[in-house]
Formats: structure tokens, sequence, C-alpha cells
């Protein structure tokens, strides 16, 4: 059995697969992260391996006490990947959208694919059919748009992600609503618009946070899996134990 740690900026991940099949996920904040992970080894006594991915902050002693148990591997990008990274900088390449791409060669081998992370940053990711990563966008989630009309604004409040009743905002409360989803749902579907337009096979993949949020708002067909990184991740662990 694998133990899955994905450490997001808003939140931790522990997940389980036995092989390829996810049999727990559990969502938490960081401060209960010891607590949480001797309730996980103790459910779990068959973990031999473990995979940590983070783009937040564990602390070493957070991270020995996974390797102390486990035969742990860090996720970075001196790994080794299915695919050919044609990134620039490949070493500022975060490790969730390595995990994606991943994950992407292994469920849509020989597909130009588009992976749509919409969680705290709203990240794009494109793999060729030839399995080359070609980099993508990066833009606000819809949780940091909130957050950012009200924080860098006098009066603006902040507040819950809630879908508008119309596009046309008739209070400052619906105006906001309108704004933040209706244009993240039009950034989503123009950008996978632009895609199509030199990949007519293109496959797209929603994932992430506030992906069962979007799907059915969205006008593009998409394959949405709101555990497409942490299939991304398990990939890996075995890929990298061959």
């Amino acid at each position: 059995m694998n133990l899955i740690v994905d450490v997001g900026n808003t939140y931790v991940k522990f997940a389980v697969f036995n092989n390829a099949d996810l049999i727990y996920k559990l969502s938490f904040k960081l401060n209960t992260f010891e607590k949480q992970y001797k309730i996980v080894k103790k459910d779990f006594p068959k973990l031999k391996k473990a995979i940590i991915s983070s783009v937040g902050h564990l602390t070493k002693e957070q991270v020995e006490l996974i390797k102390n148990d486990l035969n742990t591997l860090v996720l970075s990008s001196d790994l080794n990947f299915p695919f050919k990274n044609d990134y620039q900088t490949p070493k500022t390449l975060g490790v969730d959208r390595i995990a994606l791409v991943c994950a992407s060669v292994n469920h849509f081998p020989n597909t130009n694919t588009l992976i749509i992370d919409a969680g705290t940053c709203i990240t794009y990711d494109f793999v060729t059919k030839e399995n080359h990563y070609r980099g993508g966008a990066i833009s606000p989630g819809l949780r940091l748009r909130y957050v950012a009309l009200n924080n860098l604004t006098a009066n603006l409040p902040l507040l819950e992600t809630k879908l508008p009743d119309n596009v046309i905002g008739d209070t400052t409360e619906s105006s906001i609503h309108s704004g933040v989803v209706y244009g993240a749902i039009k950034e989503i579907d123009g950008i996978i618009d632009q895609y199509l337009k030199d990949n007519l096979d293109l496959t797209v993949i929603l994932t992430g946070g506030d992906a069962k949020f979007l799907s059915n708002q969205l006008k593009n067909s998409i394959f949405a899996n709101s555990n497409f990184l942490l299939d991304g991740l398990n990939f890996i662990l075995e890929y990298n134990s061959k």
C-alpha cells in the first residue's frame, strides 16, 4: 500500500492506494499533520511506501516522521518521469503540475491533453500526443479572486463561492459572484477554445477543489476527475520504484 501526501497552499491531503486503486482520502489543515498521520498509519498498517508532494510548507520534522516509518520519495524535478519536459525553466515547474502531467500520460497516452487544475490557482498544462510537456498558464482561482477583491479594495465584502442566478448582478454581492464565477468560467472555456484551434483532437481534464463546482457550467466537453493529482502522485511513486 502507498501513502500519498499532497501539501497544497490551503490544505494537506492524505490518500492511500492499493496498487492503482484509491481506497482512502482525507483533507485537513497543516496544524493537525502529526495527529492525522498517526491515525492513517494505525488504520492502514500495511503501508510500505510514501510520496510527499509539497507546494506548501512541511517542516523537516514532519517529513522525517514519515521517512522514519515508510520508504519515502519526495517529489522534485530530478526524478524520472514518463514525458519530455520542454519547459524553459524546468526547476521552477511546480510539483503539483508535474504530477498532473504524469497522470495525463498514464491515463491518456499518446494524446494531446490539456489539464486544468481549479484550486487556489487555476493552472493549465498541455501535453502533446508525443508525450512532450509544453507548458501552460497560471491564473487566480475562484477563492483567490474573492479574497483579492476584498483585500485590495476598501468596501467590497469577502463572500463565499456561489453560482450566480444571473450574469447581470443587481447588488454588490451578486455583481461580485457574477464577476468571479462567470469570469473564471469564460476564461476556462476561452483557453480551451484557443487550444482547440491548433489541436482538434484535444482531450481536456478538469480537476482540483473547484472542479465539481465548475464542470457543469463549461460549454466544452471535459473529463472531470477530482483525484487526478493523487493518481499522478501514486503513478510517480510506482514509476520511480521499479
